[in-house]
This record gives C-alpha cells, structure tokens and sequence, in this order.
C-alpha cells in the first residue's frame, strides 16, 4: 500500500463510537503489541489495550500488580500497529483512586505518551465524580462496571455480579451515575442477561458486554482467549482458533528437525562465495 492510501485510512473516533447506541453492534479486542493489533485493526472498532496484559502476557496472578509502565508501553505499541480502530488504555489499579487530581495526572500521561484516543477506568458510583472531572477536561473516558478485575482481593476472586436484588440494584445504579458522568461507553463485565439488557435499555451511551450476554451494544474478549492461547478460558469465552495446539505442535516439529539436523537444511544456509575465475 502505498504512502499516500496509508494516510486515506481516518481512525475511528470517540464520538463515531458514541453515535453506535443501539446500532451496528461494536466490534473490541484487547491487543497488547504492534503485530497483533495490525492484524485486528483492520476487523475491530475498538481495540483495548487492557490490563488483561498482566495475566495474559506477563504471568501475573491478576491485574492488579499492573503498572502505569507497563500500560503506556503496551499501549505506544498498539498505537503504532493499528491505523483504523480507536484505540483505548485501561488505567491500572491505583492510577486513578487517589483523586481528581491524580487520575488527571496519570490519564494526561496516558494519552500523551502512547497517542490512544481515550481511556478506560473501572467504575463505581463513588469514582463517577472522577470521570467527570476528566472528561470535562478533554480525556474521554470508557467504563467498567458489574465484575471489576482490579476488585478481585477485596472481593475474593472473579465473581459474577447482580445476583441478588440489592447487587443488581447497586450494578443498575453504577451504569446510570458513570453514563450521567459522561462515560462515552461503559463495558458490562459478568452479569446476567436480563441486568445487562436493562443497563443497556436504561443509559443512552452504547454498553460492550464482556460475559454479560448479546443484549449489549457490543462485545469485548482478551485475544489470547479468543484465539485459543490457554488450556482454560472462562464460561463466556468462544475460541475461534486453537494457537495453544498450533504452538506447540509448531515448537515440537522444530525441536526434532534440530535434534535430527535436518534444520537448518542447505536452502537455510548462507556459504561463502567462490572465488572469481581468473
């Protein structure tokens, strides 16, 4: 392709994502690195630069040892691979609790130093005051509600929410106060079909279901789920690819073509050149 056809490609913006309540579902994938998210980018509205990266690509136990760091590296990364999708930072666990102030400090360094378009906290009714705050100052802000990862050991684990009366009310509320803050779209993570339906028919900004059923505006799943890289993935999870297999029958072959040395093979091998005849 070339240089000038590269700069024809408009990114999808904020507003473009907004403007989808009750429209052409939203298509989100988390993505992590430049490779990857050139390969989505063409097929994704969104892609999510998630804090999923901890335990999908670092080995952590959950997200919540994720750094400021480490999300703004991940996230220059996909920034540079992906051309079309919007293009969304989660902020990691303890960026942005701390204040207005704080959240302000640690968004504005988001958004410079990788170039994505917005970014994503994990909401409750109390941080609704935040995103107001920020979005009033020009950072577009996604939410999180119903299950919250960054929430696991206050909560003891990845708990489905809104199963009692009194949860589904507070999960209810939560979407209502961070849409009322201004949130251009709120991702529903874990919760029942009929909470996520009527979150969705309730707030007028469009919802992405995560584990929270088709009724949603549209869907989010971390890639590496998505493509079959783990031997366990949760209940809402559909694999469309098994990589997991691939890899590892990939790393067999080469492992035995090396232990036989059958590679490198003559057409893999650089050999000096001949002298010129005289």
């Amino acid at each position: 392709m070339s240089i000038h056809a590269q700069e024809t490609v408009r990114r999808i913006s904020v507003p473009d994502i907004a403007a989808r309540k009750g429209g052409e579902p939203i298509v989100c994938l988390t993505a992590y690195d430049a490779p990857m998210a050139a390969l989505l980018d063409p097929h994704c509205d969104v892609l999510l630069v998630g804090d999923s990266v901890g335990m999908a690509v670092h080995g952590l136990p959950n997200t919540v040892g994720v750094t400021l760091e480490m999300m703004i590296l991940h996230g220059q990364a996909v920034v540079r691979g992906s051309r079309r999708a919007l293009v969304v930072v989660d902020m990691p666990f303890g960026a942005y609790e701390g204040g207005e102030q704080a959240a302000y400090d640690a968004c504005v360094r988001v958004m410079k130093e990788t170039g994505a378009q917005a970014v994503k906290l994990e909401t409750s009714a109390e941080l609704a005051p935040i995103v107001r705050f920020l979005v009033r100052r020009g950072i577009p802000v996604m939410g999180h509600i119903g299950l919250r990862p960054q929430a696991v050991l206050a909560e003891g684990g990845f708990k489905a929410k809104g199963r009692t009366d009194a949860e589904r009310e507070r999960v209810l509320a939560e979407a209502v106060a961070v849409a009322e803050a201004s949130a251009f779209c709120i991702v529903i993570e874990g919760v029942a079909e009929s909470l996520a339906r009527e979150i969705t028919q309730t707030i007028d900004v469009p919802t992405i279901g995560i584990g929270a059923s088709a009724a949603c505006d549209g869907q989010v799943l971390v890639v590496n789920d998505m493509l079959g890289m783990f031997d366990w993935t949760p209940k809402f999870v559909r694999k469309y690819a098994d990589l997991r297999g691939e890899i590892d029958r990939a790393a067999a072959a080469f492992a035995s073509d090396v232990k036989s040395r059958r590679f490198p093979a003559e057409v893999e091998t650089y050999f000096s050149k001949k002298p010129a005849s005289p």
